[in-house]
């Protein structure tokens, strides 16, 4: 096993292990959320589920060029990992606006938001992916994080229901927000890498004269 993955490195692995995370968490959502809308919340239809589901995408679609070509202009990788953390922040809060949401307006609002901020997030995550994948190893490094994607919406898929249904949707809802900060805390371990080394000078001692 070594072999295959020695060209993986710390940022690729820490990078693939906080999606797993992330994913595992949003993924438990997906089976439940119709149900949620249409039992939990006033004139919830499933209608209103497509158009709740379109409105995240639309929103994420429309900021996410524009704050990619920010990034873009700015040198360096420290504003991509805040953008990267802020955004992962925020956006794993929204699962508990939805402990208080009995309005269609509330979740409208809430997936505006996280569109917003997944805008942030993804950008980011794969400019930092890229720019960190070791020479000869590309095709590898991005089906691993495919695999462990795949790994994550199987287990989550699995359990999101069972969860659900013995526990209550804002259990769900709970999971979804610890694993995605956990998530988040995890992008810390590769901060020193990111960053540049501040650069220590010297005075040189001064000669005395003869």
């Amino acid at each position: 096993m070594a072999k295959y993955t020695k060209g993986i490195n710390k940022v690729i692995k820490t990078l693939v292990l906080s999606d797993f995370f992330l994913q595992s968490g949003w993924g438990l959502i997906g089976p439940i959320f119709a149900i949620f809308i249409t039992q939990q919340i006033e004139k919830g239809t499933l209608a209103a589920v497509g158009f709740i589901a379109a409105t995240y995408w639309l929103v994420k679609s429309i900021f996410q060029p524009f704050v990619a070509r920010l990034m873009d202009k700015t040198k360096g990788e420290k504003d991509d990992f805040w953008f990267l953390i802020g955004g992962m922040v925020m956006a794993n809060l929204v699962p508990l606006g939805y402990f208080f949401s009995s309005q269609l307006w509330h979740l409208f609002l809430l997936e505006s938001f996280r569109g917003i901020m997944m805008a942030c997030v993804i950008p980011s995550w794969a400019a930092i992916f890229t720019r960190h994948i070791e020479r000869g190893w590309e095709a590898f490094s991005w089906s691993i994080e495919s695999t462990v994607i795949g790994f994550a919406a199987a287990f989550s898929a699995a359990f999101g229901g069972v969860v659900a249904t013995f526990f209550g949707f804002k259990t769900v809802f709970l999971i979804v927000t610890i694993l995605g900060l956990f998530s988040t805390w995890l992008l810390f371990l590769i901060k020193d890498d990111l960053f540049p080394k501040k650069e220590t000078f010297s005075i040189p001692p001064v000669k005395e004269k003869q």
